[in-house]
């Protein structure tokens, strides 16, 4: 069974290029494959491999003081589903490119899994105003599935999100807006760049679905959650679509 863990971080990286070569030792001496992207603001990394292993790495990781608090997703599969290691230096962990989304110290709002669930299963929030779920992913990720009802975008990449957003601002005024992604680096830009642009009844998923599934299953989901690698997409159990064994 390989385990597969998908993780962010932000905190400050002097020096990226040493953490990428650090990362990339520790990843190969363990037989571990998937993606990290190292940039000044953060990692982000989708990783795979033995229990064992993954076990280390984690350790490793978090024995990082900058990388104490790092929360970190984990689901199974029978097959690995990364081809090799990829280790990357970037801009930006996740590209937004707009001042002052980088959540270095200040992130936006968020809302628990379970509040969610609790929300969408009342029809509102605690203060009775309706709840608008906003999906920042692109279409390609929609496809496979969404919460019910949710807010979708004609988005191919993240950095269309503030324009395809644009016409939809004035209708979402009397709403508590809850913006969500796959394992949530795309809210933590999304929702603190909203917020500073005057949306300040913007909220985001905590974890992303991913992290939803983990705590409270698909409640108010329909489909599935696409993946960038080769298991395609999720199930609300963290079963993957495609794992050949």
């Amino acid at each position: 069974m390989i385990v597969n863990i998908a993780a962010y971080h932000f905190t400050v990286i002097d020096a990226p290029e040493a953490l990428a070569d650090q990362l990339r030792e520790r990843a190969q001496a363990l037989s571990l494959r998937g993606t990290v992207l190292v940039a000044g603001e953060g990692i982000n990394l989708f990783l795979a491999g033995e229990d064992s292993a993954i076990d280390r790495f984690v350790g490793l990781l978090k024995a990082d003081a900058r990388f104490a608090d790092i929360r970190i997703k984990f689901s199974r599969s029978q097959a690995q589903p990364f081809a090799r290691l990829k280790v990357k230096i970037k801009p930006e962990i996740i590209s937004f490119r707009r001042e002052g989304s980088t959540p270095q110290g200040e992130r936006a709002p968020s809302v628990e899994p379970a509040t969610l669930a609790r929300w969408l299963q009342q029809g509102h929030d605690d203060e009775r105003r309706r709840v608008v779920m906003l999906d920042t992913r692109n279409e390609q990720e929609i496809e496979y599935g969404t919460f019910a009802g949710a807010l979708t975008l004609p988005i191919r990449k993240f950095t269309d999100l503030p324009q395809a957003l644009a016409p939809h601002r004035e209708s979402l005024q009397d709403a508590t807006v809850v913006s969500f992604c796959t394992g949530g680096i795309r809210c933590e830009k999304a929702a603190l760049w909203m917020r500073a642009d005057g949306m300040d009844n913007v909220l985001q998923l905590d974890g992303g679905i991913l992290g939803y599934f983990e705590q409270v299953g698909g409640q108010g989901y329909d489909g599935r959650c696409f993946v960038f690698d080769r298991r395609v997409a999720l199930d609300p159990e963290l079963k993957p679509l495609v794992d050949p064994a």
